[in-house]
């Protein structure tokens, strides 16, 4: 038996002397990050915002086994912040549709949640109306046509079912009742309504795909509700990514259990509390480059240049080489290799310990 066909749903129900002091903490963590950003100055914030909802678009789409281009997507989040970050690329479809729906969730939090605004933002996930090879209903809750919503693991013929969604035509009702339990403030904890919102969502599965993004989304949202800030300086999806055997595991049983929902919801605070945590690590990349740009505020930087030390100092992947700085600048090898020497012999780049055709280049580690 399903936890949506249990006898109350959706009526959730939580310890909450249990949850105490996990909620205790995670507030204070969150208390403490928003402190940090606000003393920081306008420009820093934005560029936290950036970094941080770079990781959100980007772990959210991996969980799915979906790899974006981390490239597109900061620019895609750039234009539409206003944000000068040098030369943009060309953004796909794709990734400007999940972007859309990210900026749409968490910077028009104070909107009210709808059927239509959903459709749109599962619409701006699918711009092709398929899945892969497949063909879905995009804009739309699923039919079912196929057979029931079903989450499924290991090779045909030995498939494991680890959760099978309510049928289509209970959606309309179950979403109405959702959307508008969202939109009603009820006096619960607004982090702990970001748990709720999340599972309640994920467990209707209204979608033929794009559910567990959505969902993210939604909780995206209430958090900034509870923050009153669209700016994000964490990412959720980036924890729950690295966390991500263990927040199946913990949907599979919650799902199959009944209504009181602790478990998952000590699970949920817990893994937002490390994702404010981690959120130290963004900020400490973004004052990172804020220190270079002013130690060289001085130095002259053609765009290409300018263009492939910011890559570095966004955490550049892999080792820079001359052939990746050519395909990075778009420029021929030639032009690529005195770009380097140019920097080398200012000290900006320096040259690892590799040589030959494995050369590869370092930003010059900042003075103490």
């Amino acid at each position: 038996m399903y936890i949506y066909q249990r006898k109350g749903w959706p009526k959730f129900t939580w310890d909450a002397a249990r949850l105490s002091g996990r909620l205790a903490a995670t507030h204070a963590l969150q208390g403490r990050l928003l402190g940090h950003m606000q003393a920081l100055g306008f420009e820093l914030r934005a560029e936290a915002t950036l970094e941080s909802l770079t990781a959100e678009v980007i772990k959210s789409s991996e969980i799915e086994g979906r790899v974006l281009d981390v490239t597109q997507v900061r620019s895609s989040l750039a234009r539409r912040l206003g944000m000068d970050v040098g030369a943009l690329a060309r953004v796909d479809r794709n990734v400007e549709g999940i972007v859309d729906m990210m900026l749409d969730a968490t910077q028009e939090f104070t909107k009210p949640l709808s059927a239509r605004r959903l459709f749109g933002w599962h619409a701006a996930l699918f711009p092709t109306g398929r899945s892969g090879m497949h063909k879905i209903t995009v804009g739309g809750w699923r039919t079912d046509t196929t057979g029931a919503m079903q989450v499924v693991s290991g090779p045909i013929g030995r498939e494991r079912v680890h959760y099978e969604a309510p049928a289509a035509s209970a959606l309309p009702g179950e979403m109405r009742a959702f959307i508008a339990w969202f939109n009603r403030y009820d006096g619960t904890d607004l982090v702990l309504r970001a748990g709720v919102a999340h599972l309640w969502f994920v467990t209707i599965h209204p979608f033929d795909d794009g559910n567990g993004r959505i969902a993210r989304a939604i909780a995206d949202m209430a958090l900034a509700r509870s923050e009153k800030n669209p700016q994000r300086f964490y990412s959720m999806s980036s924890q729950i990514q690295e966390d991500r055997s263990a927040y199946y595991n913990i949907l599979e049983a919650t799902q199959k259990g009944g209504l009181d929902i602790t478990p998952w919801l000590d699970w949920f605070l817990g893994c937002l509390g490390r994702a404010f945590e981690g959120a130290e690590d963004i900020l400490a990349s973004v004052l990172r480059k804020a220190r270079f740009w002013k130690r060289h505020a001085e130095a002259s930087f053609n765009e290409r240049q300018r263009l492939v030390v910011n890559r570095m100092l966004d955490g550049f992947e892999g080792k820079l080489t001359s052939s990746k700085w050519a395909k990075l600048a778009k420029c021929s090898q030639d032009t690529a290799g005195r770009d380097i020497d140019d920097l080398l012999k200012r000290g900006i780049l320096t040259k690892n310990a590799a040589g030959g055709r494995s050369t590869n280049y370092s930003l010059a580690e900042e003075p103490a």
